[in-house]
């Protein structure tokens, strides 16, 4: 995105300017997400750094920058590098970061169920495994939920004219449900999966439209390239994607960053992206109900009236 091309908060929301392309400071219970949405992004030598902090935070903490680099098989360079990445302005800060970390992991009473889900598990331990993983994963969405953001969307699609979701996938069922959310409560919101007629319809957007895109890896074409065409277009974009880095953010006014499970062999992190996606899906729903709530009110008990002759027996 171009410094001409560039958005604030004011041009979407009426909010104080700041640039979108200015990181927010990692809080301590968003850093683990964060680490895990930005460590595939890293140079090597930086992962190896992002690696260390993920695992052990606590002992991390105890080291000077020299010991983490020696520990890490990395220079200084590189993990101050790495820290501001993680949105912190040194490595003193991101130090503090695990130390609270660390700290609020002691205080959780509660037992950590980290071993990848094996063909071997027996299905009490799938279901253990994958409420846990769920858990941790919207737990991670919600601590780093940049809340002027949403708030910044949230504002965009209450008063929006129309607004399109372009996904794909699993993301393509998030689209979906964002648009039934939408149209329930009266607002004109069409989900687009279809690559042909994401695009037909993004080059009729205009200012007053909102553009939203839902893509995991934020590298996905079929969904870039719609809210790119939105996007020159005047109206205003959001990306919904747990790579704040990823190209599809080049073309977004505004960023909700997700978090996802650690990938496996039997849970692409793709598809468990999904449960963080719907968490974002369901806060943007919710604060447009409620900036809406004369007219989304009486909407929403009339789809209710209207669909209560299909739930009963015939």
């Amino acid at each position: 995105m171009s410094t001409q091309q560039k958005k604030t908060f004011t041009d979407v929301a009426g909010a104080t300017p700041a640039p979108l392309a200015t990181p927010a400071p990692t809080a301590p219970a968003a850093l683990q997400a964060r680490i895990r949405s930005l460590a595939p992004s890293m140079t090597r030598s930086m992962q190896s750094v992002a690696e260390a902090l993920a695992a052990d935070p606590a002992g991390c903490a105890t080291l000077t920058v020299t010991a983490l680099a020696e520990h890490t098989g990395t220079s200084e360079a590189t993990v101050v590098r790495t820290a501001r990445i993680l949105g912190y302005p040194g490595y003193k800060e991101l130090r503090l970061a695990l130390a609270a970390l660390a700290a609020r992991q002691d205080a959780d009473s509660t037992p950590a169920v980290t071993a990848d889900i094996t063909v071997d598990d027996p299905l009490a331990d799938v279901v253990a495994k994958l409420a846990a993983e769920e858990r941790a994963t919207l737990a991670d969405t919600a601590a780093g939920l940049d809340l002027a953001a949403l708030d910044a969307a949230v504002t965009a699609l209450a008063g929006a004219r129309r607004t399109d979701i372009y996904g794909v996938g699993a993301s393509a069922l998030v689209a979906q449900d964002l648009a039934q959310k939408l149209l329930r409560i009266g607002l004109v919101a069409h989900a687009h999966s279809d690559p042909h007629l994401a695009m037909t319809n993004a080059v009729q957007l205009r200012p007053g439209d909102v553009a939203v895109a839902v893509t995991h890896s934020g590298t996905t074409g079929d969904v870039i390239d719609p809210l790119r065409a939105a996007f020159e277009r005047g109206a205003t974009t959001l990306a919904v994607t747990s790579r704040p880095d990823s190209p599809v953010t080049r073309h977004a006014d505004l960023v909700l960053a997700t978090s996802a499970a650690r990938e496996s062999t039997l849970r692409p992190a793709a598809m468990s992206s999904r449960t963080s996606q719907l968490l974002v899906v369901d806060c943007l729903f919710v604060g447009v109900a409620q900036r809406t709530h004369e007219t989304a009110a009486p909407a929403l008990t009339a789809s209710y009236q209207a669909l209560i002759p299909r739930h009963s027996a015939r």
